[in-house]
Protein backbone atom coordinates (compact mmCIF):
# COMPACT_ATOMS: atom_id res chain seq x y z
CA UNK A 1 0.00 0.00 0.00
CA UNK A 2 1.59 3.54 -0.79
CA UNK A 3 1.01 6.32 1.67
CA UNK A 4 -0.76 9.06 -0.04
CA UNK A 5 0.58 12.22 -1.00
CA UNK A 6 -0.08 15.09 1.30
CA UNK A 7 -1.07 18.31 -0.50
CA UNK A 8 0.95 20.55 -2.62
CA UNK A 9 1.30 24.17 -0.98
CA UNK A 10 2.91 26.64 -3.58
CA UNK A 11 3.88 29.90 -1.00
CA UNK A 12 4.35 33.36 -3.34
CA UNK A 13 4.47 37.01 -1.60
CA UNK A 14 5.16 40.55 -3.15
CA UNK A 15 6.95 41.82 0.22
CA UNK A 16 9.92 39.33 -0.24
CA UNK A 17 10.49 35.78 1.17
CA UNK A 18 12.11 36.79 4.25
CA UNK A 19 9.19 39.28 5.86
CA UNK A 20 7.27 38.46 8.86
CA UNK A 21 3.82 38.07 6.75
CA UNK A 22 4.59 35.23 4.38
CA UNK A 23 7.29 33.31 7.55
CA UNK A 24 3.87 33.34 9.51
CA UNK A 25 2.09 31.84 6.60
CA UNK A 26 4.66 28.98 5.99
CA UNK A 27 4.00 28.19 9.13
CA UNK A 28 0.46 27.54 9.13
CA UNK A 29 0.68 25.84 5.64
CA UNK A 30 2.97 23.65 6.84
CA UNK A 31 0.30 21.76 9.05
CA UNK A 32 -2.23 21.54 6.25
CA UNK A 33 0.44 19.97 3.31
CA UNK A 34 3.78 19.66 1.69
CA UNK A 35 4.63 23.57 0.79
CA UNK A 36 7.04 24.86 -1.38
CA UNK A 37 8.04 28.48 -0.94
CA UNK A 38 8.70 30.65 -4.26
CA UNK A 39 8.89 34.37 -3.24
CA UNK A 40 10.71 37.45 -4.74
CA UNK A 41 14.20 38.24 -3.02
CA UNK A 42 13.72 41.59 -2.05
CA UNK A 43 10.17 43.89 -2.03
CA UNK A 44 8.01 44.04 -4.80
CA UNK A 45 5.11 45.81 -3.86
CA UNK A 46 2.75 47.56 -6.49
CA UNK A 47 3.75 45.51 -9.12
CA UNK A 48 0.49 44.25 -10.10
CA UNK A 49 0.47 41.44 -12.85
CA UNK A 50 4.06 42.74 -14.13
CA UNK A 51 6.44 40.56 -15.47
CA UNK A 52 9.91 40.24 -16.42
CA UNK A 53 10.87 40.01 -19.85
CA UNK A 54 13.51 42.41 -20.81
CA UNK A 55 15.90 40.72 -18.27
CA UNK A 56 17.19 37.30 -17.08
CA UNK A 57 15.68 36.03 -14.02
CA UNK A 58 17.70 34.01 -11.05
CA UNK A 59 16.68 31.81 -8.87
CA UNK A 60 18.13 30.66 -5.71
CA UNK A 61 17.37 27.27 -3.16
CA UNK A 62 17.83 27.68 0.46
CA UNK A 63 15.69 28.03 3.99
CA UNK A 64 15.29 31.51 5.82
CA UNK A 65 14.30 29.54 8.84
CA UNK A 66 13.75 26.21 10.49
CA UNK A 67 10.97 24.12 8.89
CA UNK A 68 10.02 21.05 6.47
CA UNK A 69 9.42 23.34 4.19
CA UNK A 70 11.65 23.92 0.26
CA UNK A 71 12.16 27.66 0.11
CA UNK A 72 12.79 29.34 -3.67
CA UNK A 73 14.17 33.03 -3.56
CA UNK A 74 13.41 34.56 -7.02
CA UNK A 75 15.05 37.77 -8.19
CA UNK A 76 11.73 39.02 -10.33
CA UNK A 77 7.69 39.85 -9.63
CA UNK A 78 5.22 37.43 -7.94
CA UNK A 79 3.88 36.39 -11.10
CA UNK A 80 7.47 35.37 -12.65
CA UNK A 81 7.42 33.20 -9.15
CA UNK A 82 4.03 31.30 -9.68
CA UNK A 83 5.21 30.90 -13.63
CA UNK A 84 8.45 29.76 -12.72
CA UNK A 85 6.75 27.28 -9.89
CA UNK A 86 4.49 25.81 -11.53
CA UNK A 87 6.55 25.55 -15.52
CA UNK A 88 9.72 24.86 -14.06
CA UNK A 89 10.46 24.15 -9.88
CA UNK A 90 7.77 21.56 -9.40
CA UNK A 91 7.57 18.23 -10.35
CA UNK A 92 3.68 18.40 -10.27
CA UNK A 93 0.76 21.19 -9.64
CA UNK A 94 -0.31 22.30 -6.90
CA UNK A 95 -3.26 21.93 -4.88
CA UNK A 96 -3.19 25.32 -3.54
CA UNK A 97 -1.61 28.56 -3.91
CA UNK A 98 -1.53 31.24 -1.33
CA UNK A 99 -0.10 34.68 -1.13
CA UNK A 100 0.80 36.69 1.61
CA UNK A 101 0.18 37.62 4.29
CA UNK A 102 0.59 41.32 3.06
CA UNK A 103 2.16 43.99 4.85
CA UNK A 104 -0.57 46.18 4.07
CA UNK A 105 -4.23 46.28 3.19
CA UNK A 106 -5.71 45.02 -0.29
CA UNK A 107 -9.61 45.23 0.01
CA UNK A 108 -10.88 47.23 -2.60
CA UNK A 109 -9.15 48.99 -5.65
CA UNK A 110 -5.97 48.19 -3.61
CA UNK A 111 -6.39 44.69 -5.15
CA UNK A 112 -5.65 45.97 -9.21
CA UNK A 113 -2.02 47.44 -7.70
CA UNK A 114 -1.10 44.26 -5.69
CA UNK A 115 1.94 41.89 -5.95
CA UNK A 116 0.29 39.39 -3.69
CA UNK A 117 -3.13 39.98 -5.27
CA UNK A 118 -1.44 39.33 -8.62
CA UNK A 119 -0.06 35.95 -7.56
CA UNK A 120 -2.84 34.42 -6.18
CA UNK A 121 -4.88 35.83 -9.55
CA UNK A 122 -1.82 33.92 -11.90
CA UNK A 123 -2.61 30.79 -9.94
CA UNK A 124 -6.30 31.39 -10.64
CA UNK A 125 -5.08 32.12 -14.86
CA UNK A 126 -2.89 28.31 -14.25
CA UNK A 127 -5.93 26.36 -12.80
CA UNK A 128 -5.05 26.41 -9.32
CA UNK A 129 -7.04 27.06 -6.48
CA UNK A 130 -5.43 30.41 -5.20
CA UNK A 131 -5.98 32.76 -1.97
CA UNK A 132 -4.41 36.35 -1.24
CA UNK A 133 -4.09 37.31 2.25
CA UNK A 134 -3.58 40.87 3.71
CA UNK A 135 -2.89 42.68 7.05
CA UNK A 136 -4.35 46.28 7.18
CA UNK A 137 -0.87 47.15 9.19
CA UNK A 138 2.42 48.43 7.98
CA UNK A 139 4.86 48.24 10.18
CA UNK A 140 7.26 45.33 9.34
CA UNK A 141 6.64 44.01 13.01
CA UNK A 142 3.40 43.54 13.19
CA UNK A 143 1.72 41.23 14.88
CA UNK A 144 0.02 38.11 12.46
CA UNK A 145 -0.06 35.94 15.20
CA UNK A 146 -4.41 36.54 15.04
CA UNK A 147 -4.63 35.58 11.34
CA UNK A 148 -3.19 32.09 11.67
CA UNK A 149 -6.60 30.46 12.81
CA UNK A 150 -7.84 31.91 9.55
CA UNK A 151 -5.46 30.77 6.78
CA UNK A 152 -5.82 27.36 8.36
CA UNK A 153 -9.57 27.38 8.19
CA UNK A 154 -9.55 29.34 4.49
CA UNK A 155 -7.02 27.24 3.22
CA UNK A 156 -8.77 24.08 3.84
CA UNK A 157 -11.97 24.76 3.16
CA UNK A 158 -10.37 25.34 -0.19
CA UNK A 159 -8.28 22.11 0.10
CA UNK A 160 -11.56 20.04 1.00
CA UNK A 161 -14.04 22.02 -1.56
CA UNK A 162 -11.97 23.34 -3.76
CA UNK A 163 -12.49 26.60 -6.18
CA UNK A 164 -15.08 27.95 -8.64
CA UNK A 165 -13.18 28.11 -12.01
CA UNK A 166 -11.40 31.20 -13.02
CA UNK A 167 -11.90 32.99 -9.69
CA UNK A 168 -9.19 33.20 -6.69
CA UNK A 169 -10.17 34.65 -2.97
CA UNK A 170 -8.93 38.35 -1.68
CA UNK A 171 -8.93 38.06 2.22
CA UNK A 172 -8.02 40.40 4.15
CA UNK A 173 -7.42 40.88 7.63
CA UNK A 174 -8.84 43.71 10.13
CA UNK A 175 -6.10 46.00 11.93
CA UNK A 176 -4.51 44.44 15.07
CA UNK A 177 -6.30 46.99 17.40
CA UNK A 178 -9.38 44.99 15.96
CA UNK A 179 -7.88 41.34 17.41
CA UNK A 180 -9.56 39.00 18.31
CA UNK A 181 -11.58 39.47 15.38
CA UNK A 182 -15.00 38.69 14.97
CA UNK A 183 -15.38 35.93 12.63
CA UNK A 184 -15.37 35.74 8.76
CA UNK A 185 -17.66 38.01 6.49
CA UNK A 186 -18.08 37.30 2.43
CA UNK A 187 -18.73 40.25 0.70
CA UNK A 188 -18.04 42.65 -2.27
CA UNK A 189 -15.16 44.93 -2.91
CA UNK A 190 -15.90 48.58 -2.29
CA UNK A 191 -15.92 51.40 -4.58
CA UNK A 192 -12.95 53.67 -3.37
CA UNK A 193 -10.04 55.59 -4.75
CA UNK A 194 -6.84 56.99 -4.90
CA UNK A 195 -6.80 60.42 -4.34
CA UNK A 196 -2.92 61.26 -5.48
CA UNK A 197 -0.70 63.62 -5.40
CA UNK A 198 2.96 63.59 -7.07
CA UNK A 199 5.43 65.20 -3.90
CA UNK A 200 8.24 67.65 -6.08
CA UNK A 201 11.65 67.42 -4.20
CA UNK A 202 15.06 68.73 -5.39
CA UNK A 203 17.97 66.33 -5.27
CA UNK A 204 21.51 67.97 -4.11
CA UNK A 205 22.54 68.79 -8.01
CA UNK A 206 18.83 70.81 -7.92
CA UNK A 207 17.14 67.84 -10.32
CA UNK A 208 13.57 67.81 -9.85
CA UNK A 209 12.56 64.04 -8.68
CA UNK A 210 8.55 63.23 -7.72
CA UNK A 211 7.55 61.01 -4.74
CA UNK A 212 4.01 59.57 -5.03
CA UNK A 213 1.60 60.11 -1.88
CA UNK A 214 -2.44 60.00 -1.89
CA UNK A 215 -5.33 59.52 0.12
CA UNK A 216 -7.49 56.90 0.20
CA UNK A 217 -10.86 57.78 -0.29
CA UNK A 218 -14.06 55.38 0.34
CA UNK A 219 -17.25 56.37 -1.56
CA UNK A 220 -19.08 53.44 -0.88
CA UNK A 221 -21.37 53.76 1.64
CA UNK A 222 -22.76 50.13 1.56
CA UNK A 223 -22.77 47.36 4.16
CA UNK A 224 -21.89 44.19 2.36
CA UNK A 225 -18.46 45.70 1.48
CA UNK A 226 -14.51 44.75 2.79
CA UNK A 227 -14.16 47.93 3.52
CA UNK A 228 -17.13 48.21 6.03
CA UNK A 229 -16.55 44.43 7.57
CA UNK A 230 -13.14 45.26 8.24
CA UNK A 231 -14.10 48.23 10.07
CA UNK A 232 -16.35 46.02 12.24
CA UNK A 233 -13.32 43.62 12.96
CA UNK A 234 -13.95 40.75 10.59
CA UNK A 235 -12.04 38.99 7.90
CA UNK A 236 -12.97 40.04 4.92
CA UNK A 237 -13.38 37.50 1.92
CA UNK A 238 -13.72 38.79 -1.60
CA UNK A 239 -14.20 36.25 -4.19
CA UNK A 240 -12.15 37.78 -7.81
CA UNK A 241 -12.23 36.99 -11.32
CA UNK A 242 -9.74 38.15 -13.81
CA UNK A 243 -12.02 38.17 -16.38
CA UNK A 244 -12.66 41.97 -16.64
CA UNK A 245 -15.40 42.53 -19.11
CA UNK A 246 -17.85 44.49 -17.68
CA UNK A 247 -21.12 42.91 -18.91
CA UNK A 248 -23.56 45.44 -17.71
CA UNK A 249 -22.39 47.44 -20.33
CA UNK A 250 -22.36 44.94 -23.15
CA UNK A 251 -25.60 45.41 -24.53
CA UNK A 252 -25.26 49.63 -24.56
CA UNK A 253 -21.79 49.07 -26.68
CA UNK A 254 -23.61 46.44 -28.99
CA UNK A 255 -26.07 49.37 -29.64
CA UNK A 256 -23.91 51.90 -29.83
CA UNK A 257 -21.00 50.38 -32.54
CA UNK A 258 -22.72 47.42 -34.20
CA UNK A 259 -24.87 50.41 -36.06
Amino acid sequence: MTQEKRPLILVCNDDGITAPGIRTLIRAMNALGEVVVVAPDSAQSGMGHAITINSTLRVDKGNHDAGPQTEYSCSGTPVDCVKLAVHVLLDRKPDLLVSGINHGSNSSVNVIYSGTMSAAVEGAMQNIPSIGFSLHEYDWDADFSGCEPFLRSIALDVLQKGMPANTCLNVNFPPTSLAPYKGIRVCRQAHAKWVEEFDIRRDPRGKAYYWLTGEFINEDQGEDTDEWVLKQGFVSVVPVQYDLTAYTTLEEWHNRLEE
